[in-house]
Formats: structure tokens, sequence, C-alpha cells
């Protein structure tokens, strides 16, 4: 796919990886690397994304100040780069001023990417308080394989104990987790953050849909501030941006690097206990976190400024229409309450959105494209503009976040509504179910 995947082939005495497919590529990317080669020798080496098809870029490794750094056109330069130039970057930029940020899941690949440089790192860690004992249990296996000391944050007991005093153990579930999210990870994050001049973070761009899109490999911090304060003081590198969680999941076992038991039960997004559940095949990973919630409040804080503009922002402003598709059928009120009443001479399939929603956004094409393929079919797939109309549509088809998707069935009781309960609104997801 570009980005360097292959099959590699290790000598027999350790000194360098020759790539089956690739002669620009290998173990010896990293020059200063030298020292690691025996022990890589002994590593599986089908290592996805390890390395690149080409060497790095010495010019963009060099160690430097990073005052005065056009930010943009470096994010730019190393979109295209693999996971571990991008870390070997950060590294070389930032020394002992950049730490990793790891959460006790799937992104433990940043341990192995930074190991992998040859350069000396820090790892931190949020413990709230409130995390899995598997969690705590790959902590200390990570410390052990790598020979680290990971440096563990801690929330304020004061406010913790203000918190759960007034509120109780569980309000997360009445009221929603960013109360609880902002006391145990966002300002502990923050106090972590003030010590350094840029972090490093497992986002990537597939993991939450329609929120995560703005990921960019290397970044100005646009939410948290860095040891010198004030705006622009800290930056954030997202090395495993453009991979997906196959692609990492290919790395982590090539490499035998320890991982968390629950990923093994179905937990694919691991965060605090009362918070994270297995996940179905097919279900995006997110749906395992705060499945109470709505899907646009599904990011904690930790990285909010990676979420596209939001809601009421985009309320305010001139939206086009969308699914403007001659295949999808448009409802207005009067039609959609006749459906509504069961009067059907087919199963409807509606979207319930809003123009400004960056998701319904996000759906357009897909949903223009199942229009097309249904065309005909005992099927009508139709749309209805719910912002100007909530409540109607809250009270009578289920409508609690745009888009919402439900069909409306011919027959039975007539007066059927089934939601649609993924957030994956893909072609072949909605032609399935």
């Amino acid at each position: 796919d570009g980005r360097g995947i292959g099959v590699y082939t290790m000598r027999a005495s350790g000194c360098a990886a020759q790539p089956a497919r690739r002669s620009t590529c290998g173990w010896s990317a990293l020059p200063h690397q030298q020292n690691l080669l025996p022990e890589a020798g002994q590593k599986v080496a089908a290592a996805a994304l390890v390395c690149s098809a080409a060497q790095v870029n010495a010019a963009a490794v060099q160690e430097k100040e990073a005052t005065g750094t056009d930010w943009a056109a470096t994010a730019q330069e190393l979109d295209s780069k693999s996971p571990l130039e991008i870390m070997d970057h950060a590294l070389a930029t930032f020394g002992d001023e950049v730490a990793i940020a790891w959460s006790g899941a799937e992104d433990v690949a940043l341990v192995e990417y930074a190991h992998l440089t040859g350069r000396p790192y820090r790892v931190f860690s949020l413990d709230t308080g409130r995390l899995n004992p598997e969690t705590y249990r790959v902590f200390d296996a990570v410390e052990k394989h790598y020979g680290i000391h990971i440096e563990y944050t801690f929330p304020d007991a004061e406010e913790t104990k203000e918190l759960v005093r007034n509120k109780g153990m569980f309000s997360f579930y009445e009221d929603g987790h960013q109360e609880c999210c902002r006391v145990r990870k966002v300002r502990p994050l923050r106090r972590q953050l003030k010590g350094l001049k840029a972090w490093i973070t497992g986002q990537r761009k597939d993991q939450s849909p329609g929120t995560r899109d703005a990921v960019p490999v290397v970044q100005v911090d646009p939410v948290f501030e860095g040891l010198s304060g004030g705006p622009g003081s800290l930056i954030k590198y997202n090395p495993l941006s453009n991979m997906s969680s196959a692609e990492t999941w290919h790395f982590l076992r090539a490499m035998g690097v320890p991982t968390n038991e629950m990923h093994m039960h179905g937990y694919v997004s691991i965060g605090c206990e009362p918070c994270t559940r297995p996940v179905l095949p097919n279900q995006h990973e997110r749906e395992g976190r705060w499945w109470w919630e709505d899907a646009t409040a599904k990011e904690c804080g930790l990285h909010s400024g990676n979420i596209v503009q939001s809601a009421s922002e985009q309320a305010g402003e001139e939206q086009r229409d969308l699914f403007t598709s001659g295949s999808v059928k448009h409802l207005d009120h009067d039609a959609l309450a006749a459906l509504g009443e069961g009067k059907r001479d087919k199963d409807t399939l509606v979207v319930l959105y809003a123009p400004w929603c960056q998701f319904s956004q996000a759906m357009e094409g897909s949903y223009n494209e199942l229009a097309e393929e249904l065309q005909g079919s005992h099927v009508t797939v139709a749309k209805f503009q719910a912002d100007v109309d909530r409540d109607f549509a809250k009270d009578n088809f289920q409508l609690q976040t745009f888009p919402t998707i439900v069909m409306l069935p011919k027959g039975g009781n007539g007066k059927q509504v089934i939601k649609y309960p993924s957030e994956r609104r893909d072609v072949d997801s909605l032609k399935m179910w």
C-alpha cells in the first residue's frame, strides 16, 4: 500500500535485514542503530511497517530546536513515512523532553517503535484508579520486557474524593463521562504535559468514525500546553495515524510485544473498567467505550483537538442539503408521519439527518450508493431532515443523535420502527442489516 509493508529475511549473523522484495530498506535505515542489529536478528522479521521503502531522510531527523519549525510542512513531509521514521524524528528532535503516552492497550506499538530506534525514550501512563487488573499486569510486563520504568500519573486525591462523595462511584452512567474523565484523566494529563515540549500518542484515523479524521502525524497541540507555556508550546506526534487496527496487530504479533490480555476476550478499545466492554464482530472498536452515550460524545478530552468542527458551530452556518441523489426519496413531515401511522406499501429505510452534522455528511456517499443499488427492490431508501423537526423525530422515530437510521417495515402491526444499532455506515454494513 505504499508504506513499505513486506516480508524480510534475516542473515544468520544478525548484521542486516535484507528485504525479500526491495533493496532500499533495512535495519540500517537508522544509522545509529547498529547496536540493535543482533537483537533484531532474533525477532520475527515479517514485521510490517518496521522499515519503510526509503532511507530515513537524515535532514528530517537531525537534532535541533523545535522553535521556528514549520510543523504543517513537517507533517506533510512525514505523512508518507513509516511509524518508525516518525518516532525517530520525535526522539531525535526533542530528546528527553518528549514522552510516549501509553494507555495499556494496543498503542504499546509506540513503545516497540521507540525501542527499535535505539534512542533513549520515556513512557508515561495515566492511572485513573479505575483500570482493569489486566491493564496493571501489562504495565508490569512491558516494564520488564523493555527494561524501563513507566512514569505513572495519578488524579488529584482531593478532587477525586469530592467527585465520588458528592456524586457516587458511577455518576457517569447518569450524566455523562466528561466530568469523571476531566478529574481522572484530563487534568492529570495536563500536569504531566506541562513538563514536556512534545508528546507521542497512539491516535489513529480509523478509531472514531467521523471524529478522528483530523489526525496528522505531527502537529502543534491544539489543546494542551507544554514546558514553556502558552499556545503552541507543545508538539504532538501521532506515528500510528495512518495505520489500521489490523496493521497495528500484525506488527505487535510479529515483534512479540506484550499486550493486554483483555484483547483476547473481545475488548478492542480499552479504558477504565466501568466504561469498557467487549465488542461483537464487525462492531467498531469505539462502540465498546461509553456505549450508553451518543456517538458524537465518545472522546474523553485527551484528543479533543483532533475532532472536527462541532455540531453547534456547524449549525450556525448555511449548509447544502445532503443525499440529493435521485435514488433517495425525500420525505416531508406529513409523508413520514403517514409511514409512522402504518401506511406502508414497502419496507422503508430512512436516515434522520442534519445537513450541518459532519457524521451525516460523512455517510452521504455510502447512502446514495445504497439507494442506487436498492432502486427497484422491495426497499425504499429515504431521508428526512430531522434538525428542523426534532421533537417529532424523537417522539416517533427514536432520534437521539444525527444521523439516526431506522427501518419502517411493511406488515406486522404496521407501526414498527427498528433503529440501526451500529456506527458503521458503509454500504456493505447497511445492506447486510
